[in-house]
């Protein structure tokens, strides 16, 4: 195997050449480097999916055109040998500020996914400077956006058709097997290995050969832990089956903070269905799915992250994995307005004078005013 490299703007791309077999990865065209000179982010497509190396590019566009609010960070390698990158978007300031963390494409096929994330990246850098709330909250809080954490399932769910529904990461198989990669939400040291996994590595359920054994959630569990009193929110980005999922996956263990998560769900919930009318069920994984353990979605609650949730987005099984690229902006749209909620709220718990009234609570504010000086004058 030939090893080639490029270096576009601020990040390495490695592409891996077969030449004996005649074979590259898809996305990874002869015109690749000619044509990146004509991107920008004014011509991206953000109802189009992106493979692998558009999405490196896109990185590198936004810290590019925002200088003063986007940064791209280093998270770790993959099996693979290739970089994970995240996007840190924030106004910087001399005071503390708090994070978000939201991570897309932990499983290969659900495409939407890496879609919502790099559309949620384009509505804050957007439109922050005429949004009161997003300008308040960027000074606030950081965020850190993960496009792609799977890139080598990402990667080669793109290869073909029989490709496109690979669900795992593309690590080598353990001993005395032949088959590759792990169930990275299932890797991560959640009560790892009990309940909702398999032991078989060719399952696509398959756990790892124990926590953390995956490079890709080690490298977000020791980025996390490290930062883990910064982080307020933890939103992690799936499909599908448009559901909104607290912890936990295990029937026997609920989250302290249960009931607020529960509220704060379902108020996610009707902000999403009040932009296209689409519904979204809110509730734990045994309630709604089926048990489970080794999720990011546990192991970040059990590090003390207030609010967690996992987003499963469209559909409900007409298309499943395979959404038409025509629902990706209504998907997105819908998307951003319950995570949009839940960051909402969590920032206005954590930072009460930055909270911006509703219309009601402001008028009303104005009329005890108005009646207090009546009284007085």
């Amino acid at each position: 195997m030939k090893l080639a490299w490029q270096r576009t703007g601020w990040i390495f791309f490695f592409v891996f050449l077969q030449g004996s077999r005649g074979m590259e990865e898809r996305g990874v065209k002869t015109a690749m480097f000619e044509a990146e000179q004509q991107w920008t982010l004014k011509n991206y497509n953000y109802t189009k999916y992106h493979t692998m190396e558009d999405i490196y590019k896109w990185i590198n566009m936004n810290v590019a055109e925002y200088p003063d609010l986007a940064s791209s960070q280093f998270l770790g390698m993959t099996s693979e040998n290739r970089p994970i990158y995240l996007l840190k978007i924030g106004i910087r300031t001399d005071t503390p500020k708090k994070a978000v963390w939201m991570d897309c494409g932990i499983h290969a096929r659900e495409w939407i996914a890496p879609a919502f994330c790099q559309w949620f990246v384009k509505e804050i850098l957007q439109k922050h400077k005429e949004d009161e709330k997003l300008n308040t909250m960027l000074q606030n809080l950081d965020f850190y956006v993960t496009p792609v954490l799977n890139i080598d399932g990402y990667i080669y769910s793109w290869l073909n058709s029989s490709t496109r529904l690979w669900r795992k990461s593309r690590s080598a198989p353990p001993a005395n097997c032949t088959c590759f990669g792990v169930d990275l939400n299932r890797n991560f040291d959640a009560t790892w290995g009990t309940l909702g996994i398999s032991s078989d590595c060719c399952s696509d359920m398959y756990c790892g050969t124990g926590p953390n054994s995956e490079p890709e959630a080690k490298a977000v569990t020791e980025f996390l832990s490290r930062r883990k009193d910064q982080f307020l929110c933890f939103l992690t980005i799936h499909s599908r089956g448009q559901l909104l999922l607290y912890p936990y996956g295990n029937p026997e263990k609920k989250a302290p903070n249960y009931k607020e998560l529960k509220e704060l769900g379902e108020s996610a919930s009707k902000a999403i269905k009040d932009v296209h009318g689409m519904v979204y069920r809110v509730g734990s994984p045994p309630e709604l799915l089926y048990n489970n353990s080794g999720s990011s979605r546990d192991w970040a609650k059990d590090i003390g992250i207030e609010f967690v949730y996992t987003f499963e987005l469209r559909d409900n099984g007409t298309y499943g994995f395979l959404l038409p690229e025509e629902q990706i902006q209504p998907t997105c749209e819908e998307v951003f307005a319950g995570a949009r909620t839940i960051i909402s709220h969590a920032h206005d718990k954590h930072f009460p004078s930055s909270a911006v009234p509703s219309a009601p609570a402001l008028w009303i504010a104005v009329l005890a005013a108005w009646i207090s000086f009546q009284t007085f004058t």
